[in-house]
């Protein structure tokens, strides 16, 4: 057993068996349900923020991106440009008013401005798929690093992380995975500032320079990597507009304790994702110059130690990437399976226990049906269905009060049923009209157009009370009821 071989298990062993400990080791305890998926509305600023940022580094953050930076260069920096903007527009638009709603749930927040339960299901079979999807990405990213780095077989590390995901899920619900999920934020942004502090002095300091031209290439991925305008506009706008419908996302501004605090959140999560995404552009660089050719893109960062630095130091480094990466495959996976089973199995503790097991079960079966594929194109189509579905849904129910159930059900199915069509189109036909190669570009404009349009046509079935129910979300959030400031219940120790 080689050096690298030893120094990866050693890493990923550490990172699984501290997950278990952070998140089972005295797990608060909470008085009711409602408390139990949002930790009580007690998590201050600071550490949501991190728990926030680890969510959303997820495998395409940590792996996909450095390669898609090694392919194409300076053009894709623009994918975390994405990112950032998009917590900047859900700041603006969603975050104070979809609290003020009393609401935990994307689902719960479709039946309370509509009055509709055939909108609540559309939604819930949406957030089911895109959770879906988020998880298959992270299995299969698991899979991948354990198979390239031991040789073990892939499904070792679907089985290891969807274990750990259970155990942290079960012990604690939301309160739990904060914790887990913000302790590893800061081990991915210290061991990926670690690595690249030792790849870069070997650069600056070593007797050779770079090629003249950049040695990694790979094709492009069925659009992920395109650094065409519109493929770049493409995943500026998905991840822009998108954020804002991923289930893990969303739920954390309900742990707040107060939409100040939420606030506070927001700008912490921006600070923290700028450092977070200096790293990945680091590494793009080197890895363009020093990476094996014809690599795929998820595997670029596992290999770069090893060219820059042969032997025990090179190992080593890439032992301590391989635990950053599975500290975001956990990371991730956890705020999925808690917002996926709050969403699903809302009646009670004891139903949502018995429901997350359902749904790491449905991950793990869709990951053993589907081979394995670059992890940035999973995550582009689950930030696209987004953008294209959940966000219009948002966006005008906060906003407008024309809409209607009609209005409502018509964006949500335009938007859906043109992603799959466009989508597959892509796949089955790569020289397929430009612009419809790109479908945030068409169904993003065309769901909100369908939703205004059906909205205005059926007035009639716009829901009585819309505009108490606006004014409930608008209001500031010092003159809410009771019932709307749930506020944390601090040293409730009873068990749920």
């Amino acid at each position: 057993m080689g050096t690298a071989v030893v120094a990866t298990l050693i890493g990923v062993a550490c990172v699984l068996v501290g997950s278990v400990l952070v998140g089972t080791l005295r797990p608060r305890r909470y008085s009711t349900p409602a408390d139990f998926y949002v930790a009580a509305r007690a998590v201050r600023p600071w550490w949501n923020a991190s728990a926030i940022s680890s969510e959303y580094t997820s495998a395409a953050a940590y792996l996909g991106l450095v390669g898609m930076i090694a392919a194409h260069g300076a053009p894709m920096l623009w994918y975390s440009v994405g990112a950032a903007a998009g917590f900047v527009i859900l700041l603006v638009l969603v975050v104070a008013p979809l609290r003020r709603s009393g609401t935990y749930t994307l689902s719960d927040f479709a039946q309370w401005r509509l009055c509709s339960g055939p909108v609540r299901r559309v939604v819930t079979v949406l957030v089911l798929f895109i959770g879906l999807v988020y998880l298959v990405a992270q299995l299969h990213a698991a899979g991948i690093v354990l198979r390239l780095l031991t040789g073990l077989p892939p499904w070792a590390g679907w089985l290891a992380v969807a274990g750990v995901v259970l155990v942290v899920a079960l012990a604690g619900g939301m309160g739990s995975s904060t914790g887990v999920q913000a302790v590893q934020f800061w081990f991915k942004l210290g061991s990926l500032g670690a690595v690249a502090a030792v790849l870069v002095a070997i650069w600056w300091y070593g007797p050779s320079h770079p090629p003249s031209n950049p040695a990694y290439r790979t094709e492009t991925l069925a659009g992920a990597g395109d650094p065409s305008t519109l493929g770049l506009v493409t995943v500026l706008i998905a991840s822009a507009l998108g954020t804002m419908g991923l289930p893990h996302v969303v739920v954390r501004f309900y742990t707040n304790p107060d939409g100040r605090a939420a606030r506070r959140t927001v700008v912490g999560v921006l600070a923290m994702l700028s450092a977070f995404y200096a790293m990945p552009a680091v590494f793009g660089l080197l890895a363009r110059w020093y990476a094996p050719a014809k690599v795929p893109t998820d595997q670029v960062l596992l290999l770069l130690p090893s060219q820059l630095a042969p032997g025990r130091l090179g190992d080593a480094l890439t032992g301590l990437l391989a635990a950053g990466a599975f500290a975001a495959f956990l990371a991730t996976s956890c705020g999925v399976v808690v917002a996926v089973g709050g969403t699903l199995f809302n009646r009670g503790v004891g139903g949502f226990r018995r429901g997350v097991p359902l749904v790491v079960a449905g991950a793990l079966a869709l990951v053993w049906a589907t081979p394995p594929g670059a992890s940035i194109l999973l995550v582009l189509l689950a930030f696209g269905l987004s953008a294209a579905t959940l966000c219009p849904l948002l966006v005008l129910g906060v906003w407008w009060r024309g809409l209607s159930v009609p209005g409502a059900l018509a964006g949500l199915g335009t938007g859906a049923v043109l992603t799959a069509v466009l989508v597959g189109v892509r796949f089955a036909d790569p020289g397929f009209t430009p612009l419809w190669r790109y479908p945030v570009l068409v169904a993003v404009p065309a769901a909100f157009a369908v939703m205004v349009a059906i909205s205005l046509v059926t007035r009639h079935r716009v829901p009585a009370g819309t505009a108490a129910l606006l004014a409930r979300m608008h209001l500031p959030e010092d003159l809410a009821t009771p019932e709307i400031d749930r506020s944390s219940l601090s040293g409730s120790r009873s068990s749920w």
